[in-house]
């Protein structure tokens, strides 16, 4: 068997280690494909099964040379270029994962993929991903017992562990940055005491509500995207609650508030950076835009970013959301031995023998490095585990797939049990 795999960027480490793993036990190959070559070589050292693939991805016949000798791709490369993977693998008749939200293109092709027998998975990474497959198993079983479900709450962060927490905004980038900064642009909409609720980008980060979370203290959330999109999905038509959340430390969401309201995060607004220094850049938004740092933990998070910063910038003409991300790809990146968290928390409440029922279930996952971060193992490992399965016929689904299906989630969650990603349940009866 030989898989083949686009992408070996921050996500890709664990993943890359558990098909080195499971390629050698089983004599199978793995192929992974990067334009990084001398970093990608690093990543496979100690794998024989293993082969690295200096790829542009642009180059249709690398591209596609690649694919045809694969029995199965997966494609870690950024959301936009997933799609001429995917039409290259309806093209040569091969299955798909990928861990990244099913976008309009790829939908397109769903009949393509039904007529050719393919199964391609999406969502089939952490969140989304193991909070789908986490989910449905509970909701299928509070169902197949005879329960209503009227609430559920879904909550997923990727933070910085405590022990490897030491800026004022409590956060560290363990994937990828571009998203950092686009966070909560397109707004959200969700459900919540049976009216829908739609919250503008410049509300998403203002009093941001908290939970407790085992083992890990108190978290803020913010809305996540179009919850509502997922109701008929997760077949909750009849909840009176239901919303997708991201989990970040409290004073992370005060502090982007001010980012968002100084246009710091704009993609509109090109900026000449020559002679313009650190500190001119954030103090001419915040005074432009009338942001105010009126507390010491806004100063001190603003100046780690170089409110007061004097150096000159001089990249020439950037948009602001990309000179930020520089600024915070550099200022937020983990460092040797730093350790990142996963959080994750679904909140049901349902009703079952005319009796009320509240029902908690938490994943709290740590990074072992800078390198095996939580991040990189729980968006890897449902994707290697996955494809295992499909290439053991395990999972012989056909069409175009997110893992709500039981066929899916219930041997997947099962193997990441065994791989230390398990979730704790909590439950109490409500008056």
């Amino acid at each position: 068997m030989h898989i083949v795999v686009f992408g070996a960027g921050k996500s890709a480490t664990v993943l890359i280690a558990y098909l080195g793993r499971i390629c050698n036990e089983k004599n199978w190959i793995g192929t992974i494909a990067d334009r990084d070559l001398q970093s990608l070589e690093q990543k496979i050292a100690g794998f024989p099964s293993l082969k690295a693939n200096a790829l542009n991805i642009e180059n249709e016949t690398e591209r596609q040379g690649l694919i045809k000798t694969a029995d199965i791709v997966i494609s870690l490369l950024p959301p936009g270029l997933h799609f001429w993977v995917a039409q290259d693998c309806v093209a040569l008749r091969k299955n798909l994962l990928t861990a990244s939200y099913l976008d309009a293109q790829i939908k397109s092709l769903e009949p393509a993929i039904k007529e050719a027998g393919l199964l391609f998975i999406g969502e089939m990474g952490l969140d989304p991903g193991i909070d789908h497959m986490s989910a449905m198993q509970i909701i299928e079983e509070i169902k197949e017992k005879g329960g209503s479900i009227h609430s559920f709450k879904s909550h997923c962060g990727g933070l910085i562990a405590p022990e490897s927490d030491n800026n004022p905004w409590h956060y560290k980038i363990s994937w990828n940055p571009r998203n950092i900064v686009t966070a909560g642009k397109a707004g959200a909409v969700y459900k919540a005491d049976g009216n829908n609720v739609e919250i503008p980008y410049e509300q998403i980060f203002v009093d941001c509500e908290q939970l407790e979370i085992p083992e890990v203290g108190s978290l803020a959330y913010y809305p996540n995207r179009d919850s509502l999109s997922y109701i008929p999905l997760y077949q909750l038509e009849k909840a009176n609650t239901f919303i997708r959340t991201t989990l970040r430390y409290a004073s992370f969401c005060t502090g982007w508030e001010k980012m968002v309201t100084a246009r710091l995060t704009s993609d509109e607004e090109i900026i000449n950076t020559d002679e313009l220094s650190y500190a001119e850049f954030f103090n001419s938004h915040l005074n432009k835009h009338q942001v105010s740092l009126d507390t010491a933990e806004l100063q001190e998070q603003f100046d780690f970013l170089g409110l007061n910063n004097p150096a000159m910038i001089n990249k020439g003409q950037i948009a602001c959301s990309q000179l930020l991300q520089e600024i915070l790809e550099e200022k937020w990146k983990l460092t040797q031995g730093d350790k990142d968290l996963i959080v994750m928390l679904h909140e049901f409440e349902y009703r079952l023998h005319q009796q009320r029922f509240a029902l908690s279930s938490s994943l709290v996952v740590k990074g072992d490095d800078e390198r095996k971060t939580a991040m990189a193992k729980t968006v890897g490992l449902p994707l290697g585990i996955a494809a295992v399965l499909i290439l053991e016929n395990k999972i012989q689904l056909k069409g175009l797939h997110i893992p709500i299906v039981k066929e899916i989630y219930e041997p997947v969650l099962a193997e990441l049990a065994k791989e230390g990603i398990a979730f704790k349940e909590t439950k109490k009866e409500l008056a």
